[in-house]
């Protein structure tokens, strides 16, 4: 196997742009932020964001590289993936490791089934575009 760099830099600049829009302010984050029990007064983050949005970075890197892997795997296995066969990967994964892992956690935390629907979301959706541009690109 090959590492595709730019595949695996786009892929997971992807990630975070749909992260970021996702919960922007004028998106989802207002409603997110009030399905946590938070009120509009309350901050939020910690007292180092910078390595809040260095972990998120990090995160989706590993990202990106596991699903260049996968994708690479399942061409390797099966013929060439198209744009439209690395996006259904990316949904299945984060359907299938994401969103089935962290229904427990956010149960288990005392979260609603609203909170873990819209992190999860965005976890799909991210996964789901960085398998396309990996297909497309590796």
């Amino acid at each position: 196997m090959e590492f595709n760099f730019l595949a695996w830099g786009l892929a997971a600049l992807a990630g975070i742009v749909i992260g970021a829009v996702w919960f922007g302010p004028k998106t989802f984050f207002p409603i997110w932020w009030k399905f946590m029990g938070r009120t509009p007064e309350e901050q939020p983050g910690t007292a180092n964001m910078g390595v809040v949005f260095g972990l998120t970075f990090v995160g989706a890197f590993v990202q990106a590289a596991v699903l260049q892997v996968v994708i690479d795997l399942a061409q390797s296995a099966n013929g060439d993936l198209d744009w439209f066969g690395g996006l259904a990967t990316g949904a299945l994964m984060g359907v299938g490791f994401a969103a089935a892992t962290v229904l427990g956690h956010k149960l288990f935390g005392g979260f609603s089934l609203k909170v873990w629907v819209l992190e999860v979301g965005q976890d799909i959706v991210s996964l789901a575009a960085m398998g396309a541009i990996l297909a497309a690109l590796i």
